[in-house]
């Protein structure tokens, strides 16, 4: 039966994401319709409402995450495609209102059937845990975990690297762990299904890849900063030679024109709806045990400038200045609330809207990790090319955990990548970080939870 399956997977996961997607359609448009007559029969305000709830559907799915079963866990997925629908479902709601006021006798454009527009996010919201359970149950069920090599250079960066596999133990197993400088690393190549490669000098890595390639092996591997060259480069024929370029460039003066635009007019706009909930904040800091609301601290932004940045304060006052790690005493119970939910993050309104700080760009680092940082990864201060920001790949992909060399990569992906329209998506994918429980998950200072030992390849005592 397996067998049978895996010959026509890619036409099954077609035809359930058809299905999928219809029904999330399907039901808007049949609770919608109810109250909208024009739902209920062939016509134009169907047509169009298909058509739009199609486009923005996809728009949004991209933009928040597909339904990827067996890429990623069940809950992320769901996260992601509810916050696709309902952005899908208010966008074609408003749509379909609009043209009611087209109908004869209704000239004032009014929202009604909020209600069935409720009920339908319900039954979608069954159909997405139902799809996403049965989904990932019948890939797995389909798919054993893939045996994997792990080729790195030290304890540390197994640790770093098994940390996040253990997540995703049905979808890898460890078979063995290699050292880059191994001769034998090919034949351990040979026996995996997938290989997975951390840390390793690109000159290394470029013979893992050609093997991987010439085995028919999967690989994965943590880019560097010539890669992301790479990624971002275009293709370019001189006269007959396939080159490929890539223009190391700062933002352009209309670039900066229009961010610094949408950076006010957002702050403004999302300082005011928030307001409630910096004076419940404040409220709550002040009455725990009297201290000050706010907390000040120096951080480094664009071309190093020093400024300091504003949040609601979440330790005890008076507390030496370092990372937040697991089970840190210095949080108040307010303050594991407010960071919990990022409401102490909302007076950075103010330091985008002085100019100190951007909408989305790296986030800014205490002046103490920005020397840290560097000392260990020099490529670090290229993070200080643009102006620091609220949000951003590194804090939308990553967690407050992130190893600096992750955070540096998903911060140079932006600024290599950067475009208005970049912006507004990654704006949109903020809201994601609020439903991740462990996006402020902190720095753990124990290292056991990996079962692995590294073993480091001594030529001398293999010979």
């Amino acid at each position: 039966m397996k067998k049978h399956l895996h010959k026509f997977e890619t036409t099954m996961w077609l035809f359930i994401k058809l299905v999928f997607y219809t029904s999330l359609m399907m039901t808007f448009v049949h609770v919608l319709g109810r109250e909208s007559i024009g739902l209920t029969r062939l016509s134009r305000t169907l047509g169009i409402t298909v058509t739009t709830f199609a486009i923005v559907g996809l728009l949004f799915l991209s933009t928040y995450g597909k339904y990827d079963v067996g890429r990623r866990k069940s809950k992320p997925i769901i996260c992601s495609l509810t916050l696709a629908v309902i952005c899908t479902d208010i966008v074609t709601y408003l749509q379909l209102m609009i043209m009611r006021t087209n109908v004869p006798n209704i000239r004032t454009f009014r929202l009604i059937s909020l209600g069935l527009l409720c009920i339908a996010f319900l039954i979608q919201l069954v159909l997405i845990f139902f799809f996403t359970y049965a989904g990932n149950w019948l890939f797995f069920l389909i798919h054993k975990p893939e045996k994997c090599c792990v080729i790195t250079s030290s304890q540390r960066r197994l640790d770093e690297l098994i940390f996040s596999m253990q997540r995703f133990k049905k979808q890898y197993e460890v078979a063995s762990v290699v050292d880059y400088h191994n001769p034998n690393i090919r034949e351990h190549i040979k026996k995996a299904q997938t290989v997975f490669v951390y840390d390793v000098p690109v000159e290394s890595r470029t013979d893992i890849m050609r093997w991987c390639y010439q085995y028919k092996v999967n690989i994965y591997f943590n880019p560097e900063i010539e890669d992301i060259m790479e990624l971002n480069a275009e293709q370019y024929v001189l006269n007959d030679v396939y080159l490929l370029n890539k223009n190391v460039k700062a933002l352009t003066m209309e670039q900066r024109i229009v961010k610094r635009m949408m950076d006010i007019v957002m702050s403004i706009v999302l300082g005011v709806l928030s307001s409630p909930f910096w004076i419940i904040g404040s409220l709550a800091v002040k009455l725990h045990d009297g201290g000050p609301v706010l907390f000040k601290q120096e951080r480094a932004t664009i071309h190093g400038k020093r400024f300091e940045v504003y949040k609601l304060r979440t330790m005890k006052p008076n507390n030496d200045n370092h990372s937040v790690t697991k089970d840190d005493d210095r949080i108040t119970k307010p303050g594991k609330f407010l960071r919990r939910t990022r409401i102490d993050e909302l007076p950075q309104l103010l330091n985008v809207l002085k100019g100190d700080m951007t909408f989305v760009g790296p986030r800014p680092e205490m002046i103490k990790n920005v020397k840290e940082y560097t000392e260990e990864l020099p490529e670090f201060e290229y993070r200080l090319r643009v102006k620091a920001g609220l949000t951003g790949y590194a804090q939308i992909r990553g967690k407050y955990n992130t190893t600096p060399k992750d955070k540096l990569i998903m911060d140079m992906m932006y600024i290599e990548q950067f475009s208005i329209l970049k912006d507004i998506q990654l704006i949109f994918q903020t809201a994601i970080v609020l439903l991740k429980s462990d996006s402020t998950e902190a720095f753990d200072r124990k290292n056991g939870h990996c079962p692995y030992t590294f073993e480091k390849w001594n030529e001398k005592k293999n010979d």
